[in-house]
């Protein structure tokens, strides 16, 4: 599997990556599983081996999962480090794989809590949702929800696509948001996933929402990674499509554009959970992290696991818990 911080989190199953709705997702039945989960870990199966001398989610235990996303991992590794400290029981499940099988992984209960962002399990739950802000989107989730699942306190953390220049470009231009990208938009080039093209938060979005067409677009296909900041550093596109808790944007000192039309919709972090296995004190905790979590921590948390110290996630989450308290 590819385990690209971003696109795990975001592509599969996301509001920014293609849809699959979830009627095809329970149809898919245990076979198309299993297929799934072959391809992600390589014969081995996440839903039924957890850390070693785990069990399985019964008798008050918990167990957290992940997607296959570094990020995900990251942010499963903090609920498990403040609940253990809480005295809860708990294991991890890395790497499950895509939205639409650990959706279905919390629904069968070999899952208890596992993380999402908030506008890509709204748009995967009802593909004809509207809501966009942050708060529309937290008030739609409740009657998306499948029987038995049900989302915690969301962190003002938000993982989400944006458009970011260059402080060059955004002094030349005098740009501080896709506002006012429009007059200029015609001597820009755009740089992002190649699906940007036609997706309707890409090029039809800005269109559609601040009159931007640019001067031309540029597939690159590595969401936002080393190749597509390159070319933005060195000006062959002005303007890129680049995840806000990456940390090459802080590094590079680039500019993240304003959205005031919430053309791209709100992503925060928040925990999925089966609803009968996470009980109010389980909960209180798991809504202690969100409260704690910040998108500068999950920038810095990013850096840590996947730049050049490339920490376990474990060990950056037990350092973040015990700066912020949640571990006493």
């Amino acid at each position: 599997m590819n385990n690209h911080p971003r696109i795990n989190a975001h592509n599969q199953g996301g509001k920014n990556r293609p849809q699959t709705a979830r009627r095809s997702v329970l149809a898919a039945g245990t076979a198309a599983l299993a297929l799934v989960l072959a391809a992600c870990g390589g014969g081995s199966n996440p839903l039924e081996e957890g850390t070693p001398g785990s069990e399985a989610s019964s008798g008050g235990s918990l167990v957290i999962g992940s997607s296959g996303g570094t990020e995900s991992q990251i942010i499963a590794e903090l609920y498990a480090g403040a609940l253990t400290a809480a005295g809860f029981d708990v294991s991890t499940k890395p790497g499950i794989g895509s939205r639409e099988v650990y959706v279905k992984a919390v629904e069968e209960g070999s899952v208890d809590v596992i993380p999402d962002y908030s506008g890509n399990l709204l748009l995967f739950l009802d593909t004809g949702a509207t809501a966009a802000s942050a708060k529309d989107v937290m008030a739609a989730l409740p009657a998306a929800m499948p029987e038995g699942l049900s989302v915690l306190e969301p962190a003002s953390a938000e993982s989400k696509d944006a458009m970011v220049v260059t402080k060059a470009t955004a002094e030349k231009h005098k740009l501080t948001s896709i506002e006012d990208m429009a007059p200029v938009c015609g001597e820009l080039v755009i740089g992002a996933n190649p699906e940007f093209a036609e997706r309707e938060y890409g090029l039809p979005g800005l269109k559609a929402h601040y009159n931007c067409v640019p001067k031309s677009f540029e597939p690159i296909n590595d969401y936002g990674g080393p190749t597509t900041l390159n070319a933005l550093i060195t000006d062959k596109i002005q303007v890129a499509d680049i995840y806000t808790t990456t940390p090459s944007i802080e590094d590079n000192d680039l500019v993240v554009l304003e959205d005031p039309k919430n053309n791209f919709i709100a992503q925060q972090v928040l925990p999925l959970v089966r609803t009968d296995s996470v009980d109010e004190a389980a909960a209180k905790v798991l809504n202690e992290v969100s409260a704690a979590l910040t998108t500068e921590d999950l920038i810095d948390l990013n850096r840590q696991v996947s730049g050049d110290e490339k920490r376990n996630p474990s060990d950056a989450a037990a350092d973040w818990l015990a700066k912020k308290g949640l571990t006493d």
